[in-house]
């Protein structure tokens, strides 16, 4: 009996440790092709960055074009926002059942929101817009850094990526109870994209923070970021609910983003960022930045400093002054601080009062241009250009200085190894070590960090000797049963208590006994899930994965070792993967240990044909591609309306064929966008500007 029992003890084991490598392995394929996508958005964002930077617009109106597709929301004037923002002109019909707002928000309108959205109904898009005009309005008063006391409550509940998910939130709240004056809680950035009701997100939460403004705290994630929203799904999903009213919603959604605050500080000990920090993070920068001037953080333009240099030193009484050639100096090249007028009697009360007026206003435009606050910001003074305008003699930071600090902790990851480098695997922001860490906490007094932005099998996770903390709130995030989401829950001790959970209303109802044959169909789910999407990506570049088989295939016989194949994969792919360990999953087994290349190929091939009817050869190409022509569709696509004018293409294609060094003139885009548009009705959609694109591939 006992060694029947060790026996058992020991299948066991090996068991187990045969279904965790397989749950670490899938894991490893979902990440890879995760970080991989968003290197590729990254690398087109800068492709379209680079065409804007070396392209000379032939007049105002083409200048005025581009720089609107392309940098859609760089700035926003408030007579655009109105307009955007006319829910008073907008009607809700008898008909409607969903829920009513009215401002102020009261609970009872949260919890009937709630109610709402469980039963699968939509709020109007008067109430939605009303919804974003206050909180645009609340959250433009509030700092870059929100801080945050255990005194006023008893504990701070912090959430991580819920990325659409609208059923981890619901579970969030059954679980731990609603936003309260007793309740507080910081919902650490990426709430949209991906998940399918992301707009239902974004409601509840704005809709708590108006109700309890001291105890809700939302900061900004990477997801919050216009060019990143037009390929994860988020615009074309809002666009395709909201109807007629999309683009108002969506711009509206775009400005609210920029202003939410970037980082959220607990009992000034413990510092809550979406992303990470780099060797270079200043909370005090970060405190001083006018954050709502990066609608997208991709993009980091070049600030021109020249005028704002000059004005600093004529601040400081360094006034720049350029002398003729005969050696006399000439005037200044700006205007000093404006010297306010003679006030007049204080009997005159209605005079001095205008006068007062007067003054103020020209001291604050002249403030503004020293801090380069641009035309199209708003009238008020926001929370953030008031402390800029109080630290005139610090320091003076460059638009990319800025850029980058915010860059960093939006898209930031940890590493076990010391240092901080460029994140290659993301394409942005940066990996940062211990030792990084420990200077920042150090630097600003701090006991621990907690972060978000990478999804954790068991919803969290502890590095770099328990001082950053990552935490996740979307469970199933790649896959049903791929991971369980979590947050985490903070007193006046400041001891972190973690709260589990799977939103899944199947595995609620199982037995222990069922539970267990359950996660192992869950695990052979989600691997298979895994590895289908692995399979795709290597069709994807059989034309690189030939040429990389080949030159290891010297004598031209069609077969090359395993592991020359996992070699040439990795090279081909990038993705990090243990292909060795991956290998019987994706290739046969041989009994020479060799692989006959072409006909594994063939396999992958047949596979994909099987669900779309298309050449190989020309199916592998959008498989490629297909990400990346949705992006493009979606860019050039400025109006949001799924359809591509002719005026859009044309000045699009201006620019391609600028980069191109293409000839063309305007009849020809002409006839070009003619051919294109296959049912004549004046537009291109999608499936036409993918059709055009393989038949172009067709004919090569």
């Amino acid at each position: 009996a006992f060694k029947a029992a060790v026996l058992i003890q020991q299948w066991y084991r090996r068991y187990v440790a045969r279904l965790e490598m397989r749950r670490r392995c899938t894991w490893r394929i979902f990440q890879s092709i995760e970080y991989a996508c968003e290197q590729d958005q990254i690398k087109l964002h800068n492709f379209f960055s680079y065409l804007m930077d070396h392209f000379t617009p032939s007049s105002s109106k083409e200048r005025d074009f581009i720089s609107r597709m392309f940098i859609s929301g760089e700035s926003f004037k408030e007579a655009e926002l109105e307009k955007y923002c006319d829910y008073e002109s907008l009607e809700v019909p008898d008909s409607y059942t969903g829920p009513h707002l009215s401002f102020p928000l009261l609970p009872d309108h949260a919890t009937a929101l709630l109610e709402a959205f469980k039963q699968k109904q939509q709020l109007h898009a008067r109430y939605l817009l009303n919804l974003l005009h206050e909180t645009r309005k609340h959250l433009k008063q509030l700092p870059n850094i929100s801080h945050v006391s255990t005194c006023y409550s008893e504990e701070i509940t912090v959430c991580g990526d819920l990325h659409g998910q609208l059923d981890d939130l619901f579970l969030i709240f059954y679980k731990n109870g609603l936003p309260s004056p007793s309740k507080s809680y910081v919902f650490n950035g990426d709430f949209v994209d991906r998940g399918k009701q992301s707009l239902e997100i974004l409601i509840v939460l704005f809709t708590f923070l108006l109700i309890y403004p001291k105890e809700v705290h939302l900061n900004r994630g990477n997801h919050e970021d216009h060019m990143v929203n037009l390929r994860y799904g988020f615009c074309a999903g809002l666009i395709a609910m909201s109807g007629v009213h999309g683009k108002k919603i969506l711009k509206m959604i775009q400005n609210v983003f920029c202003w939410l605050p970037l980082a959220t500080l607990i009992d000034q000990k413990v510092l809550i960022i979406h992303g990470g920090i780099s060797d270079t993070t200043d909370l005090d920068m970060l405190e001083k930045i006018q954050r709502n001037k990066f609608v997208s953080v991709l993009r980091g333009k070049k600030r021109k400093e020249s005028n704002r240099n000059v004005e600093i030193q004529e601040l400081n009484g360094e006034s720049k002054v350029e002398a003729d050639p005969a050696g006399n100096e000439a005037a200044p090249s700006l205007s000093l601080q404006p010297q306010p007028a003679q006030a007049p009697s204080m009997a005159n009360r209605l005079e001095f009062s205008k006068w007062v007026r007067q003054t103020v206003q020209e001291q604050i435009e002249w403030c503004r241009r020293l801090v380069d606050i641009s035309e199209s910001e708003p009238e008020e003074l926001t929370y953030s250009s008031v402390v800029s305008l109080t630290d005139l003699d610090g320091p003076c930071w460059t638009r990319q200085d800025e850029w980058k600090q915010i860059l960093d902790i939006l898209w930031s990851d940890p590493i076990p190894q010391e240092g901080c480098r460029v994140n290659t695997v993301r394409g942005g922001g940066c990996y940062f070590g211990p030792d990084v860490t420990g200077k920042i906490l150090e630097k600003h007094n701090l006991q621990f960090l907690i972060r978000s932005h990478e999804c954790k099998q068991e919803g969290y996770e502890f590095c770099h000797n328990r001082k950053v903390l990552t935490i996740f709130s979307a469970s199933n995030y790649y896959e049903i049963g791929s991971n369980r989401g979590a947050y985490v829950k903070l007193g006046p001790d400041l001891i972190p208590h973690f709260v589990q959970y799977q939103a899944n209303k199947t595995a609620h109802t199982l037995t222990m006994t069922q539970r267990q044959g359950f996660l192992v169909a869950l695990i052979s789910r989600v691997e298979e899930s895994a590895f289908r999407a692995l399979r795709e990506k290597l069709f994807a570049h059989t034309s690189a994965l030939i040429s990389a088989f080949k030159a290891y295939d010297k004598d031209n016989t069609g077969r090359i070792t395993l592991s020359n194949w996992a070699t040439a994969v990795e090279s081909v792919l990038h993705l990090g993967l243990p292909w060795r360990m991956l290998r019987p999953q994706l290739v046969r087994s041989t009994a020479d240990g060799m692989l006959e290349y072409k006909s594994w190929l063939d396999d992958l091939a047949m596979e994909q044909r099987s669900q779309e009817h298309i050449q190989s050869s020309l199916l592998e190409v959008i498989y490629r591609n297909r990400s990346n022509l949705e992006t493009i569709f979606r860019i050039i696509d400025k109006d949001h309306s799924g359809l591509i004018s002719f005026e859009e293409f044309h000045q699009t294609w201006k620019l391609f064929s600028s980069h191109m060094n293409i000839e063309l003139t305007d009849d020809g885009i002409n006839d070009l966008v003619r051919s294109i548009d296959f049912n004549k009705d004046g537009n291109i959609d999608f499936n036409e500007f993918l059709e055009a694109f393989r038949l172009v591939k067709q004919s090569q």
